[in-house]
């Protein structure tokens, strides 16, 4: 069995405008590219047999270059993106060597740096014994449903909390299911928000393993400040 893990990485990240114009994750976090912290955190699982991050062609020399001066050559491919998160996830699935049923795959926000091993080791673990599996964070806050009208948004119902998972990545599969999943939604031109939904539609049970707040996503400067706290702390 081998466990691989794709890093969607051909993002803009508009809502980082202020920062600049590099990708958000090029940006500098203590010390080091956003995507660099991304990929360490996975290269200390011993499970992970390698790693494809998919960026943009014009991106792919820098992507190459950071890979070669921090030695991380060898366990972490390259390859080309596509003009959305989904469609460079299914670039990258096309690209695995995956030969057996029991091969997994996780796909993890190349900005969300800090993520924890033990976290990737309990989404591994039960991929191996349900076939799906998501990061999520119970809700906090209570949710409401709404309807938009003309007026602003219009409250229909409240859902309970304890139904309610804020979701986060990795969130994986068995390699098999990963591709009927993204073939089918492929083939039926449908856009999912995350890959988890594309599991849903094609009806395959996908799991919960607990997330933290630290598992946070960097996708404006606020975030930037976060993440160092984070890190220095």
């Amino acid at each position: 069995m081998s466990v691989f893990v794709i890093l969607p990485a051909a993002g803009i990240g508009t809502r980082m405008a202020s920062t600049g114009s590099a990708p958000k994750q090029f940006l500098t976090l203590a010390g080091a590219p956003i995507l660099l912290h991304s990929l360490r955190a996975f290269l200390d699982v011993p499970r992970v047999t390698a790693i494809y991050v998919a960026v943009r062609d014009n991106e792919k020399s820098r992507v190459d270059e950071l890979l070669r001066e921090h030695g991380l050559s060898a366990s972490v491919h390259v390859v080309t993106g596509g003009d959305t998160r989904q469609s460079s996830v299914a670039n990258a699935l096309t690209a695995l060597p995956a030969e057996f049923a029991d091969d997994i795959v996780l796909v993890h926000d190349a900005v969300r740096p800090l993520i924890d091993p033990a976290t990737i080791t309990r989404v591994i673990e039960t991929i191996e014994k349900h076939g799906a599996a998501i990061v999520g964070m119970p809700a906090v806050d209570t949710i409401k449903q709404v309807e938009r009208t003309a007026d602003g948004a219009l409250i229909t119902s409240t859902i309970p909390r304890e139904r309610v998972v804020h979701a986060q990545t990795p969130q994986g599969a068995l390699v098999p299911l990963k591709r009927r999943a993204f073939a089918e939604a492929q083939a039926d031109e449908f856009l999912g928000t995350d890959e988890a939904s594309l599991l849903e539609r094609a009806n395959i049970p996908v799991y919960v393993v607990p997330g933290t707040s630290r598992n946070l996503k960097v996708t404006q400067p606020a975030d930037l400040e976060v993440a160092e706290f984070y890190l220095a702390g």
